[in-house]
């Protein structure tokens, strides 16, 4: 099967049409977080025992920003910072049950959105797009880039 010379700007602009409705379900929820915050709290959550090291080189910034970030996060209740308690000089970063539900509401939300984008569509291209999407995905992680290990790689 020959593929379409215009697939890729296809699957682009699909692309923005799809962080446009995820923006949108943001957006309309008054979180009072800004994306940035968000982004560092997802983080937090899916690595956890983050240190402020680990997260800074996630967010490819300082140190000394990542801080600044959880400082705000941690002054409105969404972080708490801990001692590791197999190395009590280790401060790791913890997502606090308001996080988690704020998290969880947005997903939520964004979720819904898509839904209802895809409600509008034929369920037999819901299922095509379903297909095409789990090949998507298979082909991107196989062509993914292997870690680094690399003796010279950062370390937190």
């Amino acid at each position: 099967m020959e593929r379409p010379p215009n697939l890729a700007a296809a699957i682009d602009a699909a692309a923005e049409a799809l962080v446009g409705v995820l923006d949108s379900a943001t957006s309309r929820h008054t979180v009072g977080v800004s994306p940035t915050q968000l982004r560092v709290l997802s983080l937090i959550m899916t690595h956890p025992d983050t240190n402020v090291n680990r997260l800074a080189e996630l967010l490819d910034v300082v140190p000394s920003s990542a801080s600044r970030l959880c400082d705000r996060l941690e002054a409105v209740g969404l972080v708490r910072r801990a001692a590791d308690p197999r190395d009590r000089r280790e401060v790791r970063l913890i997502p606090t049950a308001a996080a988690e539900t704020l998290l969880r509401e947005l997903k939520d939300r964004r979720h819904q959105a898509v839904q209802t984008v895809l409600d509008r569509m034929p369920s037999r291209v819901q299922h095509e797009l379903l297909l095409a999407l789990l090949a998507f995905s298979q082909a991107a992680t196989a062509a993914a880039p292997q870690t680094s290990t690399d003796s010279t790689a950062r370390t937190a």
